[in-house]
């Protein structure tokens, strides 16, 4: 049997897995989306371990199997930027002064990721080893594991073309980021963050409407990882909010300002409503994958047919690690449920089931879509607790955070399952590198975000837009005070995003596949309604080059659309947080 889950897999695994944590947070209040981390891990792994054998600090090559337990560590860590984390928190932020210590909320992080490991051991069992579900982003890492890790040269070449394009990638991107944000005396010149479009709209300058060319590469590197119809959604989104909306609120007085703030304290209602209208119908639409969920689950319940691997296989979880570790774990998020956030003790009885339940249906979701639904589920456990705890605008929030956090953890963990699963890997020390890996996220993604958001007031702004943070914390505050406290023109607006938002779902499955790229996408429409007009453009950009490139020349662009776009917002992200740093130092100025 190869070496798997080795020491140097997981310090290796659990620092990459924090740099890409740290990427990843400042993407998310960025453009809203978290970007994937497996396929990066496992190219930045190899790479990692090539130069380490060259520089004959280590003597034995990676393996397959090490990468795969590797890349698991990374993903625990990487991904604790989704899931609601830190959505929740922020929108949190934004509605209470009052911060949590940072200590126990690291415990709240790492609690309900955990839980997420734990609920994934028998959904694990129903999912991929009885009905062998395809999840196909971990089908891909499995391709691509295989790929870089040929036996013959075949494999290194490959291996390395990625590795390269990834490192120059990031190095431009920490260029462009270094001589843009970097403010001292003895810097030689600086980029300019935004070059401005030289047109006027409704007799005010493009800028004053957010419409400008932005020089962030970590928004075109993030178009380029979206698909196209995501892109050209965006676009149309940001078009319809900025250049047609937003100048007929200005003059029938619907909007006082303009600039980024003034426009999306309106533009937030319809964007939010055409997400939850989008998530809650493609919920519905895959009620197949409910009731399969809802009987897969009484599958795995005492007196009911049996689908897990036998006892003795050592490389199964054994069936008592979930119970233990939510009879473990579950006691423990309860109480901060109420210490933290002052939801009540009963409420959170209630919230973890209800999680567990949510988080295998999530799962299930992912492993035929590829899309985890927290659009869906986060409002879903909102509403209940909206009604449960009226006017608990924390508890309306955090409560979601539960559902979102352990459904995007178990869906994380199976998605690496179905990769080793495809290479012969140990589930049992899949598990444990998971673990491994949302330790090192939960101790990494808070201070991250005290170093890089310092004041909560910053978001919601043109310059950390955090449009998933204003999303959660819209629809808290609708469900916690209720649609009526709304102005009449967002009560308005809000409903006819959420009637857009479930259209567009239906058009999206019924319409005929050859017309299905001409739908625009919910998503893409609703987030650009909550960020500035320029994110919009510059991600749609870089949705336009990736696919220009997939047309040109598919086998190039399959190879290096997502090095490249992955090494960008590595260089850009790790070099504004070194500013951050060196901002603090006294080194920079602000």
């Amino acid at each position: 049997m190869q070496p798997q889950l080795t020491f140097r897999a997981i310090v290796v695994g659990m620092l990459i897995g924090a740099v890409m944590c740290l990427s990843n947070i400042y993407v998310f209040f960025k453009t809203g989306w978290s970007m994937g981390v497996t396929l990066t891990a496992c190219i930045l792994a190899w790479a990692v371990f090539k130069g380490l054998n060259a520089a004959n600090i280590t003597k034995a090559p990676l393996g397959l199997l090490e990468n795969n337990a590797l890349t698991t560590v990374a993903s625990g860590a990487g991904f604790m930027t989704g899931g609601g984390n830190m959505a929740a928190f922020g929108a949190l932020l934004m509605v209470t002064s009052d911060r949590p210590p940072s200590i126990p909320i690291i415990f709240w992080f790492a609690g309900i990721a955990a839980l997420g490991v734990f609920a994934a051991i028998p959904i694990k069992r129903q999912l991929i080893d009885e009905e062998q579900l395809p999840f196909p982003t971990g089908t891909a890492t499995a391709e691509t594991l295989r790929s870089i890790h040929g036996a013959d040269a075949g494999g290194d070449l490959e291996g390395g073309k990625k590795a390269r394009a990834l490192a120059w990638a990031a190095g431009f991107g920490a260029l462009v980021a270094f001589f843009r944000d970097a403010k001292a005396v003895w810097m030689p010149f600086n980029i300019p963050g935004a070059i401005e479009i030289p047109l006027t709209l409704a007799g005010r300058a493009l800028k004053e409407w957010t419409l400008t060319l932005k020089t962030e590469v970590v928004l075109i590197a993030a178009g380029a990882l979206m698909s196209f119809r995501t892109g050209w959604s965006l676009l149309l989104g940001g078009g319809l909010t900025y250049v047609v909306l937003a100048p007929a609120l200005l003059a029938q007085g619907a909007i006082t300002t303009t600039g980024y703030k003034g426009i999306v304290a309106w533009a937030l209602w319809p964007g939010a409503a055409v997400l939850v209208g989008s998530g809650l119908t493609s919920f519905a639409l895959d009620y197949k994958s409910v009731l399969r969920s809802l009987s897969g689950l009484t599958a795995m319940l005492p007196g009911f047919k049996k689908v897990a691997a036998p006892a003795e296989d050592p490389e199964e979880c054994p069936s008592w690690w979930f119970p233990a570790g939510f009879a473990v774990l579950g006691p423990v998020v309860i109480f901060l449920m109420g210490w933290l956030f002052h939801i009540p003790v009963w409420a959170g009885l209630i919230a973890v089931p209800l999680a567990v339940l949510m988080g295998f249906v999530a799962a299930r979701v992912t492993g035929e879509t590829d899309v985890t639904p927290t659009k869906a589920l986060g409002p879903v456990t909102q509403l209940v607790f909206g009604i449960l705890t009226p006017g608990n605008l924390a508890g309306n929030i955090m409560s979601a955070n539960v559902t979102g956090g352990i459904g995007l953890h178990s869906a994380d963990l199976l998605t690496t399952l179905k990769t080793g699963k495809l290479l012969g890997a140990s589930a049992r020390q899949q598990a444990k590198a998971q673990l491994f890996g949302v330790l090192a996220g939960a101790a990494v993604v808070v201070p991250a975000f005290n170093l890089i958001i310092p004041d909560p007031s910053v978001l919601g702004g043109d310059a950390w837009p955090a449009p998933s943070c204003l999303v959660w914390a819209g629809v808290s505050k609708a469900f916690a005070n209720g649609i009526g406290a709304l102005p009449e023109s967002a009560r308005l607006a809000a409903a006819v995003g959420l009637l857009l938002g479930i259209a567009l779902s239906l058009l999206e499955r019924l319409a005929p596949k050859h017309l299905k790229a001409y739908v625009p996408s919910a998503s893409g429409l609703g987030i650009a309604m909550v960020i500035p007009g320029s994110n919009a453009i510059a991600m749609f950009i870089g949705a336009a080059m990736a696919e220009w490139a997939r047309r040109k020349n598919p086998a190039m662009a399959d190879r290096l659309v997502v090095p490249i776009s992955s090494g960008l917002i590595a260089g850009e992200s790790l070099m504004g947080i070194l500013i951050a740093l060196l901002v603090v130092a006294g080194v920079l100025s602000k």
